[in-house]
């Protein structure tokens, strides 16, 4: 008798009963309790507050993504103020869809400046999206023509970016609502994946510029990167440092405490 009793506490220490039913032993009753129990790994309170404030550095850079994704300030193009011989300039800027050219009155540009601008000037502005997404055809801006295999470029790594974001941001949400967090690592990688095709985005851009102004000498041209690529090039750190984020909240361990042990003071 006392080996059976033994042997019922045992399995209870071990999880896989929870009361030793009354009769014979390996009966249904004993049965039906090690099968009803079920060993469930729910994340602790502290674990989801870390994930939600990762989750909150990654929106911060999926937002600034789309910001930048949706300006045309990714690049300025400016004429010299007095290339014309009038009183006014000329100058564009552009992003991956669109383009515009504005013209500015050269009274209103600063007498220490060279080149027409910048963009916040009042004046005429004349903005077109770019038409390789349609039929093909190349933008000509002063005279410069455009390449339309580079825009293209990386106008489709960008959108690709913002899939793997949102693939990411599913995943978070499906962490949270059912508590595991096995969905921690492929949101990880989603977000490190688009924060690289973010950064690629822009390097492939700014080859795009500069076959533009390579492609005709004829008009002098200042150029120089905008607010636009400032916004996106933040946003792609900012979801790598996310992403990596997430690759340590899913360790099963804690990273500090293997790095920085706590020494046992205990005699």
């Amino acid at each position: 008798m006392s080996m059976w009793t033994n042997f019922f506490v045992q399995q209870d220490e071990e999880g896989h009963t929870g009361i030793a039913g009354s009769g014979p032993p390996g009966g249904l009753g004993g049965m039906k309790v090690g099968r009803g129990h079920r060993r469930t790994h729910k994340m602790s309170d502290s674990l989801e507050g870390k994930i939600k404030l990762a989750f909150f550095l990654a929106i911060v850079g999926v937002t600034l993504t789309v910001l930048g994704m949706g300006t045309e300030f990714w690049a300025e193009l400016a004429q010299p103020k007095n290339f014309s011989g009038n009183q006014t300039c000329q100058m564009a800027h552009y992003g991956l869809w669109k383009g515009c050219v504005r013209t500015l009155w050269v009274a209103d540009v600063d007498p220490a400046r060279m080149s027409c601008g910048p963009a916040e000037l009042p004046g005429e502005s004349n903005c077109t999206f770019f038409k390789f997404f349609t039929s093909g055809e190349n933008a000509v801006i002063f005279k410069k023509t455009t390449h339309n295999t580079l825009n293209l470029a990386a106008a489709i790594l960008a959108l690709l970016s913002l899939t793997l974001m949102a693939m990411g941001s599913i995943c978070i949400a499906m962490a949270l609502s059912k508590g595991v967090a096995f969905f921690l690592k492929p949101a990880s990688f989603c977000f490190i994946l688009s924060g690289v095709l973010v950064l690629l985005s822009i390097l492939v851009f700014h080859q795009s510029v500069l076959a533009l102004l390579s492609s005709d000498h004829s008009v002098p041209v200042h150029h120089r990167l905008s607010w636009s690529v400032a916004c996106v090039g933040s946003a792609g750190a900012i979801l790598i440092l996310g992403g990596l984020l997430f690759i340590v909240l899913s360790l099963p361990f804690s990273p500090w405490e293997k790095c920085l042990p706590h020494k046992n003071t205990a005699t």
